[in-house]
C-alpha cells in the first residue's frame, strides 16, 4: 500500500532535522546523531523491553497500537526511495569535495604536506592491515578495512576547525592539505576496490584490468576532462537558474552513471565530475546551488545507512571497533608529529593535527557500502557503524582538549591566572594617603 509513502517520507525528514537541531545544541556532529536514529528506527523488531511492557500490559487494542506504529516508524513502504535519497546524498557529497579539491592547491602547499599526507596513509592503511589480519578476514574485506580506517572524514573537519575558530592557526593549512591528499588516495583506492569487488570475479586479470580501466578513468578526467571546461562555460553562459541546474546535474548523473557501467563505483565518477567544474567561472555559483542538496541528500544518506544497520547485530564488532578506533588516534598523532616536523611547526601542534584528523565518516560508511554491494562479510558494515559512531564524536571532543591534553603530557603547566583584584585592595591605597 503506497498511501503512506508521502508521510513516511516526511517523518523521517522531520526526525532528521530534530536530531540535527540536537547535536547543533550539543555542539556535536550530526553524523552520528543520523546514523543512530536511522538504527533504532531501522529494525522491525522492536526491543525486548517494548514486549515485555506489552506482555505485562496483555491488552490487544494497545498491542496493536504498538505494533502498528512501530511498523510505521520502520518506514517499510518508503525506505526503498529513502535509499534511493542516500544514493543521491554520495553522489552530492563527492561533487561538492571535488569542487573544492584542486590539484595544483596540493601541489602547492610543498612537499611537507605531501610527506605528511604520504606517512598518514601508509600508517592508517598497515594499521588496517594489522586488525584485519588479527580478526583473520579474507583478502577483499581486509582492503575494505584499509579503506575504512584510511579516510578521513572531510565534512567533520571542516565543521570541527570552524567551530573550534581554528582555521586561521597555522596547523589548519597543514591539515587541509593532508586532507586533500588523502582524499587522492582515496579515489585511487577506490578505484582498486571497484575491480576486485564490484566486478564479482576472482581473476588476477579481469580485477586487474578493470582497476586500470577504473585508473584510466580517473586520468582522462584529470588531464582530458578540464580542456572541456570552456565549452560548459559557454554552454552554461546566461541560462536561466532552472536551465543553470538541469546542465550541471545531468552532466552530474550522467558521468557517475556511465562510472557505475564500468564497474566503477559512481561515488567515483561523482568525484570527477566535480575535478571538472572546479575549473569552471561559475564555480561559486556551482557551489551555491550544490550546497542544499549536498546538506540534505547528505543526511539522508547517513540516515538510510542507519535504517540498513541491525543494531542488536553490532555485539561482535564492538572490541575491534574501539580497538581500530584507539589504534587510528594513535597512528594519526604519529602522522601529525611527522607533519609538524616537516612543515617547521611545533610539536605541540602534532596532537592538533593528529585528534583532527582522526574523525571518519562519509568515505568509511562508503568504503563499507562498496563492501555490501560485493556481498563481503557482513561484520565489514558492523564494524564501520561502531568505528564512525566512535571517532565523530571522540575526535571533536579531542581536538577541543588538544592543548590541554598537550600540557598534561608534556609537563607544561597552565599559565597562572593574574590574581583579581579586590575591591578592599584598590580602595587601599586612597585610605594610606
Amino acid at each position: 500500500m503506497h498511501n503512506t509513502i508521502i508521510i513516511e517520507i516526511g517523518i523521517a525528514v522531520l526526525l532528521v532535522a530534530l536530531v540535527g537541531l540536537l547535536a547543533n545544541r550539543l555542539r556535536f556532529s550530526v553524523i552520528p546523531f543520523f546514523i543512530v536514529i536511522g538504527m533504532v528506527l531501522g529494525n522491525e523488531n522492536y526491543p525486548d523491553f517494548v514486549g515485555d511492557l506489552l506482555a505485562k500490559v496483555n491488552h490487544e487494542g494497545f498491542t496493536h497500537a504498538v505494533q502498528s506504529t512501530w511498523k510505521f516508524l520502520t518506514f517499510t513502504e518508503s525506505k526503498p526511495f529513502i535509499d534511493f535519497m542516500g544514493r543521491l546524498g554520495v553522489l552530492f557529497l563527492l561533487f561538492y569535495l571535488g569542487l573544492e579539491f584542486s590539484v595544483g592547491r596540493l601541489i602547492k602547499s610543498g612537499k611537507s604536506i605531501v610527506a605528511g599526507g604520504t606517512i598518514y596513509v601508509l600508517l592508517n592503511f598497515f594499521s588496517g592491515l594489522l586488525v584485519g589480519w588479527m580478526m583473520h578476514l579474507p583478502f577483499k574485506e581486509m582492503m575494505v578495512l584499509c579503506g575504512i580506517m584510511t579516510s578521513s572524514s572531510t565534512a567533520i573537519v571542516a565543521k570541527v576547525l570552524t567551530d573550534l575558530k581554528r582555521t586561521a592557526n597555522p596547523e589548519t593549512e597543514v591539515i587541509m592539505g593532508m586532507i586533500m591528499f588523502d582524499d587522492l588516495f582515496i579515489a585511487m583506492h577506490i578505484s582498486f576496490l571497484s575491480g576486485l569487488i564490484l566486478t564479482g570475479s576472482g581473476s588476477f586479470w579481469t580485477v586487474a584490468g578493470t582497476s586500470l580501466l577504473a585508473l584510466g578513468f580517473i586520468l582522462s578526467f584529470l588531464i582530458l576532462g578540464r580542456k572541456l571546461v570552456p565549452f560548459i562555460d559557454r554552454l552554461l553562459q546566461d541560462k536561466s537558474s532552472e536551465l543553470f541546474i538541469l546542465v550541471i546535474f545531468s552532466l552530474l548523473f550522467c558521468i557517475a552513471g556511465f562510472s557505475e557501467t564500468i564497474h566503477v563505483a559512481e561515488a567515483i565518477g561523482a568525484l570527477m565530475a566535480g575535478l571538472v567544474f572546479a575549473d569552471s567561472k561559475y564555480l561559486k555559483k556551482i557551489e551555491n546551488m550544490v550546497l542544499p542538496f549536498k546538506d540534505f541528500f547528505g543526511a539522508m544518506f547517513f540516515f538510510s545507512f542507519g535504517l540498513s544497520i541491525d543494531m542488536y547485530s553490532l555485539g561482535g564488532a564492538v572490541g575491534w571497533a574501539c580497538f581500530a578506533a584507539g589504534i587510528t588516534v594513535v597512528c594519526n598523532v604519529a602522522s601529525g608529529y611527522f607533519a609538524s616536523r616537516f612543515s617547521n611547526l611545533k610539536a605541540k601542534n602534532s596532537v592538533d593535527i593528529g585528534f583532527t584528523l582522526s574523525a571518519r565518516g562519509e568515505f568509511s560508511i562508503i568504503m563499507a557500502n562498496i563492501g555490501k554491494a560485493g556481498k563481503l562479510l557482513p561484520v565489514i558494515q558492523s564494524f564501520v557503524v561502531v568505528y564512525v559512531l566512535i571517532l565523530s564524536i571522540v575526535s571533536p571532543l579531542l581536538t577541543k582538549e588538544s592543548r590541554n591534553i598537550w600540557n598534561k603530557l608534556a609537563g607544561h603547566e597552565a599559565a597562572p591566572k593574574k590574581p583579581r583584584k579586590k575591591l578592599s585592595d584598590l580602595e587601599a591605597p586612597l585610605t594610606d594617603s
